[in-house]
């Protein structure tokens, strides 16, 4: 097996999937394409990532309805449909429509790396919010109010595959979340970014 590391946003998943590019992909709100199976594979909440300048940097908890007058980095709609309408969708329930900054082409990191302004917010799943407050020491995550937002990944595969290597690596991955109880996302909001997780063992 060999894992490439690389920067895909979700829309372009599917799409290398089916046409062999990779055997396995894994995706935050894939699109269904036909010819490509999917299974959820791990449910976590959206945390938000803010500078240290920020005024919602000293809250531990922060209700989403708080965002409202916030300007909130985000990718281009196109690169992940459905996980962008999620997003947007959950703020609308809370009573607001977000005030969205998009630019093209937008690496994680180069979000991150705007927010120690402290003119701008960004949400990003806890996986990796903890991690990149981490290594940004004038960035922060803080947890979003019950009930929250949760971003589903999930696993993506050719429906006519008939790799045994494919077979194993997924029966992995679905221990893997088992182990894990990566499906059933806590009902107490999740901690602060004191402390990263450790990755998981596949």
């Amino acid at each position: 097996m060999t894992i490439v590391p690389s920067e895909v946003f979700s829309a372009e998943i599917p799409g290398r999937v089916l046409a062999g590019k990779v055997d396995v992909g894994v995706a935050l709100h894939p699109e269904p394409m036909r010819g490509v199976r999917s299974e959820p594979l791990r449910i976590e909440p959206l945390v938000l990532l803010v500078g240290k300048r920020h005024r919602l940097a000293d809250q531990s908890l922060v209700p989403l309805a708080s965002l409202e007058n916030e300007t909130l980095l985000l990718f281009p709609r196109e690169l992940a449909p459905a996980y962008y309408d999620h997003i947007i969708a959950a703020c609308e329930q809370a009573g607001f429509e977000p005030r969205v900054t998009a630019f093209p082409d937008p690496p994680p990191q180069a979000m991150v790396a705007r927010l120690p302004a402290g003119r701008e917010i960004c949400l990003a799943p806890v996986s990796f919010a903890l991690h990149a407050a981490a290594a940004e020491p004038n960035v922060l995550a803080r947890t979003i109010a019950q009930p929250g937002i949760q971003a589903e990944w999930s696993i993506l595969w050719p429906a006519r595959a008939r790799s045994a290597a494919i077979a194993r690596f997924l029966d992995s991955a679905r221990r893997c979340a088992r182990e894990n109880n990566w499906l059933h996302p806590p009902d107490e909001p999740t901690r602060a970014a004191s402390e990263a997780p450790s990755p998981a063992r596949l």
